[in-house]
């Protein structure tokens, strides 16, 4: 896989670059120097110790470097089935901004939403102010490998003092008849004192392989805040490689929450840099998984600056032979005094094949400093159970009612009321195991044939 995206990337160069500013072109060149000498990160990798990619790579990917879809109705496409959400919806298909109307749209108060390839054209110079400015090839083998693909995503400014009235609420689809590698790359641009939300939907509407490697990158100026929601429910066959890069100015609010309800193979990575004073930085995260899924969850948080506050809270339910990972680090500067910094991680196991490897980090060079970590691996416990079945209740709804109380602490943060009602529901549903049901379904809505049953009239 490396040899051949080394060969496509020398052959296609011109048409990987597209509209590329000179300064776009030379992070690409870099980073892809940096991929040819490094290649896909190995399990010697301390980050990538209990994460192996080397099964999916053995994949014959199709990789598309033209966008096929231009203008389609998008409602066709996808509906969001989360009741009262009012939001302005946009749509990734296969890496590519589709859309109805237009791939690039300025509002009113002068937020600018859609395609990042568009934005390069019309907006290079807004481009070349934070364009990898937040992102770190060097450091993240993946995100080398992004920067020297990406061609188009999702870009996003909100202009100073702007607080735009509804949630922005990217749908990432995947949808193929044939094996595909995707690379979208996405910006975020929170100008001084403004206020945005995202929800980041990752759907399939089909069951076959694909393997989609994203970046990225949020800048949260003075006094911004961003609220970015992230729903994952994939396919089983499905294997989705995220890197955020968070830069936060002095006093800026940056809340993450993501919950990842199926996928066959799933890594967040969040790399937050807390670059001034006054800076929160909220992370919580919420994993199901079942049979033989795999989850990774790595946090980051440089502390680069004195009297900011950051929380970590990330949480699993693991069923069948599932694996999860979950790394938190934080580390906390010489000079960064008055840091407050906690990190927690829970993990329930539902069966003795199911595993969790956690590993809570604090790298403190600071002596003023409020700091704790933490992490959790076991059951449900046998006396809370006990209490609950003692009101009447059955062991099975017991242990549902047990788990649906352990994801609720990271649910519960989700300020969107829809959306937090829809993802309670849509929990519960999981842990019952009614998500996967379309696995076994004989309608195939997604399905572009027609469904035929084969009824022997005779038997009635």
């Amino acid at each position: 896989m490396k040899e051949r995206l080394i060969e496509l990337y020398n052959r296609e160069k011109d048409v990987i670059r597209g509209s590329s500013s000179p300064l776009v072109n030379r992070l690409r060149q870099h980073a892809f120097t940096r991929f040819r000498d490094k290649g896909f990160p190995g399990t010697n990798l301390e980050s990538w110790r209990f994460t192996d990619l080397t099964p999916l790579l053995n994949t014959e990917f199709e990789i598309n470097l033209a966008n096929r879809f231009g203008n389609i109705d998008t409602e066709k496409l996808f509906t969001c089935d989360v009741y009262d959400l009012d939001t302005f919806s946009i749509t990734i298909l296969n890496g590519w901004f589709v859309h109805k109307y237009a791939p690039l749209s300025k509002l009113s108060d002068g937020t600018i939403i859609g395609s990042l390839a568009k934005a390069m054209e019309v907006y290079p110079e807004l481009l070349d102010q934070y364009i990898g400015r937040a992102a770190k090839p060097d450091n993240y083998e993946m995100a080398a490998l992004n920067t020297a693909f990406f061609q188009d995503g999702l870009f996003i400014y909100v202009p100073e003092g702007v607080k735009v009235n509804k949630p922005i609420q990217l749908i990432n689809i995947v949808d193929s008849p044939n094996p595909v590698f995707l690379q979208p790359r996405h910006i975020l641009i929170a100008g001084k004192g403004s206020e945005i939300t995202l929800v980041h939907c990752d759907h399939s509407l089909t069951h076959n392989v694909s393997f989609t490697n994203t970046v990225m990158e949020v800048f949260a100026e003075e006094d911004a805040r961003v609220d970015h929601y992230k729903i994952q429910n994939k396919g089983r066959n499905s294997a989705l490689v995220t890197t955020t890069f968070i830069r936060q100015e002095k006093n800026s609010k940056v809340t993450t929450n993501i919950v990842t309800l199926n996928g066959g193979f799933t890594r967040n990575t969040i790399d937050n840099e807390i670059s001034d004073k006054g800076c929160v930085s909220d992370h919580y995260g919420l994993y199901l998984v079942d049979s033989n899924q795999h989850v990774d969850n790595q946090i980051n948080i440089d502390h680069a600056s004195p009297g900011s506050l950051s929380n970590q809270l990330y949480k699993g339910i693991l069923d069948d032979k599932a694996k999860a990972v979950f790394s938190g680090k934080v580390l906390v500067r010489r000079h960064s005094q008055q840091t407050e910094a906690h990190q927690n991680n829970n993990n329930i196991l539902l069966t003795d094949d199911a595993k969790v490897n956690t590993q809570p980090h604090l790298e403190i060079y600071a002596d003023d400093v409020k700091c704790s970590h933490g992490a959790t691996v076991g059951q449900l416990d046998p006396e809370a159970m006990f209490y609950i079945r003692s009101r009447g209740l059955c062991e099975r709804s017991a242990r549902q009612l047990m788990m649906i109380a352990f994801a609720s602490e990271v649910v519960d943060k989700i300020e969107i009321e829809a959306l937090r009602k829809r993802i309670h529901s849509m929990v519960e549903k999981r842990l019952k195991g009614e998500l996967s049901i379309c696995d076994q379904c004989v309608l195939h809505c997604n399905s572009k044939e027609p469904t035929t049953f084969n009824i022997d009239l005779s038997k009635l």
